[in-house]
């Protein structure tokens, strides 16, 4: 496997990033469940978010790991 560029080291960086936030969204929808009910839009919006930062984790994760070859003309 070749070395990885920066902006892939970045991107990994960022994806952990990314699942912290879901993890935080995850702990938000489970307070404002408790505090007002399923049917809060609060709660929806959190949902919402957590579906945003683990598809956006697993995107930049996967840029991150991916093998890129040199396309460079030697």
């Amino acid at each position: 496997m070749s070395k990885q560029n920066l902006t892939q080291k970045i991107s990994v960086v960022f994806a952990f990033i990314f699942y912290i936030a879901a993890v935080v969204s995850v702990s938000a929808v489970a307070y404002f469940y408790i505090q007002h009910g399923g049917n809060h839009p609060a709660v929806a919006a959190w949902s919402a978010a957590i579906v945003f930062f683990v598809g956006g984790g697993v995107v930049l994760h996967v840029m991150g790991k991916v093998d890129i070859p040199d396309f460079r003309i030697k």
